[in-house]
């Protein structure tokens, strides 16, 4: 194995692979490296290295920069307790504001696997609406917080969601132009949605979103509330600096 200044020590659990992945995950975290450098830095065969790097890109531990070197991904910054625990303060003033200013459920989401899950919501007082629990797991194959958080998240792990999706490449590409989703009926038939990305340093941890009936939701979800809900994504990120 290469020695240098970017290698950590390396642990041996028992459990090659494992072992193996967050060696790289360790040496990625530093600074990127290109396969040929995380080869030289492991020691590892170039097969071997790009199988484990192409894994964890999948799981959205790693990433490719636009030069092809892999670095730091954004389910790291998922984990971290710290920006997790800002979110979840933030979202407790920002989400109930949303449903004031909107008269919709609000729910944020953040991708958890091949799934998305509901860490904070909101409801109105009255009338129909669309109850999500926090905790709730939900599919990334349709709605249109699925979209956003699958338009952000590397592309190999697009690919493995685009196989089942009712949504395509072309629309993730213009969700990224615009920042908003929407969707009518694609989760229940009865319900809309529109959602907006969330960011911190490290990119898009979470997607926002309303939801409610689609007479009431009207023709487009995301014409109607895009104000509303990007101003309430700022307010999000504001906490987050």
């Amino acid at each position: 194995m290469g020695n240098t200044s970017d290698t950590p020590v390396p642990v041996t659990s028992g459990i090659q692979v494992l072992d193996r992945a967050l060696l790289i995950l360790g040496i990625v975290a530093r600074r990127p490296h290109s396969l040929s450098e995380l080869c030289e830095t492991t020691g590892l065969p170039r097969a071997t290295a790009h199988r484990i790097a192409v894994a964890l890109e999948k799981h959205r531990m790693v990433t490719r920069l636009d030069d092809g070197q892999w670095t730091a991904g954004p389910a790291l910054a998922e984990l971290a307790p710290k920006s997790s625990a800002r979110l979840d303060e933030a979202a407790e003033y920002v989400l109930p504001a949303l449903v004031r200013r909107t008269g919709e459920s609000c729910q944020l989401y953040k991708l958890s696997g091949t799934e998305r899950i509901c860490v904070a919501t909101a409801e109105p007082p009255l009338g129909l609406r669309d109850t999500v629990p926090v905790g709730a797991r939900m599919t990334l194959a349709a709605g249109s917080a699925a979209k956003v958080l699958v338009a952000y998240s590397p592309k190999s792990f697009q690919d493995e969601i685009l196989q089942s999706a009712s949504y395509t490449a072309a629309d993730l590409e213009q969700i990224r132009i615009s920042r908003i989703a929407e969707s009518m009926g694609e989760r229940e038939p009865v319900l809309a949605s529109a959602s907006v990305p969330v960011r911190d340093a490290t990119g898009v941890i979470a997607a926002l979103s309303i939801s409610g009936p689609i007479d009431r939701m009207g023709p487009s979800p995301a014409a109607r509330h895009r104000e509303a809900l990007h101003e309430a994504a700022e307010d999000l990120e504001e906490h987050l600096r």
